[in-house]
C-alpha cells in the first residue's frame, strides 16, 4: 500500500491551500524487465500507437536529435535493448539538478545544456526513441522511496516513460535508470504539455508546495481501519 499527498499554498486569497491524500494498492514489485521484447516496424503499428512517433511540444523529433539517436545503437541493437541504451546514454549524459529545474526546456536544449530535472530526462529518452521509430509516450505520478535510500531533497511528482515493444507499455526512467517499486502513475501523454499537474491563467505566485508518498503495510492498514470504525461507533 502507498499513502500519497498533495498541498499546495497561492498567494491569491482565491485559493489559500488544496489539499488532498489516498491510499494506493501496488504489488509491490519493480518495473518488469522484458529484454527480449522487440520493436515493430512502422508498418505495423496501430494508428493511434504511431501517432505518438510524430513530434510534439517538448519533443523534436525533427531536429539534430536524429542523428544523435542513430549513433547511440545504429543497427546494432533493436527493441528492449535500443530503449535501455537510450535510457542509459541520457542518465549518464543529463546531470540531476533540481534548482535548474523550469517549465520551457524541450528536449533539445536538455542534450545542449545537460541538466534537468526528471522530466527534461524523460523528454531527451522520448525524442530519442521517437528517432528510432519507437513510440514512446510521457508519464508522471508518484514515486516515493521503496526499497531505495531516501533522496536528500524534497520530493516533487515524478517523471518517467512507457515505450511500445511487442504490442506492450513498458515502464523505462532515464532519470533513475533502475527498476523502481510503487510508481503511482496520474497521466499520460505525448509529453509534459499533456500532463500538466497544474495549469493556471493570469498572474500567480506559488508560496509552498509539497508531496510526499511513503509506503503503508496491509496491516497497518488494517489498524487504521479498526480506528476508523471504532471512532464512528462512538460518535
Amino acid at each position: 500500500m502507498i499513502l500519497l499527498g498533495t498541498a499546495a499554498a497561492a498567494s491569491s486569497s482565491r485559493l489559500d491551500a488544496s489539499c488532498y491524500t489516498a491510499i494506493v494498492e501496488d504489488t509491490g514489485q519493480p518495473d518488469p524487465q522484458v529484454w527480449d521484447a522487440p520493436q515493430h516496424q512502422g508498418q505495423d503499428v496501430a494508428d493511434d500507437v504511431l501517432q505518438i512517433l510524430l513530434a510534439s511540444r517538448y519533443c523534436e523529433v525533427d531536429s539534430v536529435l536524429k542523428d544523435l539517436a542513430w549513433t547511440l545503437s545504429g543497427r546494432m541493437l533493436s527493441g528492449w535493448l535500443r530503449v535501455q541504451a537510450i535510457c542509459a546514454f541520457v542518465h549518464q549524459h543529463v546531470r540531476f539538478d533540481y534548482m535548474a529545474a523550469r517549465a520551457d526546456r524541450t528536449a533539445l536544449e536538455t542534450w545542449r545544456e545537460r541538466v534537468g530535472v526528471c522530466r527534461d530526462f524523460v523528454h531527451l529518452a522520448i525524442t530519442l526513441c521517437r528517432c528510432m521509430n519507437i513510440p514512446a509516450r510521457y508519464c508522471s505520478g508518484y514515486l516515493g522511496d521503496i526499497g531505495v535510500p531516501p533522496a536528500p531533497y524534497p520530493m516533487d511528482f515524478s517523471a518517467w516513460f512507457e515505450a511500445f515493444l511487442g504490442d506492450t507499455w513498458y515502464v523505462f526512467d532515464p532519470r533513475h535508470h533502475v527498476p523502481r517499486i510503487g510508481r503511482v502513475l496520474m497521466a499520460r501523454g505525448r509529453d509534459a504539455a499533456d500532463t500538466a499537474l497544474t495549469t493556471t491563467f493570469g498572474v500567480n505566485q506559488l508560496e509552498s508546495f509539497t508531496v510526499w508518498t511513503a509506503e503503508v503495510s496491509a496491516a497497518a492498514l488494517r489498524q487504521q481501519e479498526v480506528r476508523t470504525d471504532r471512532y464512528t461507533e462512538r460518535r
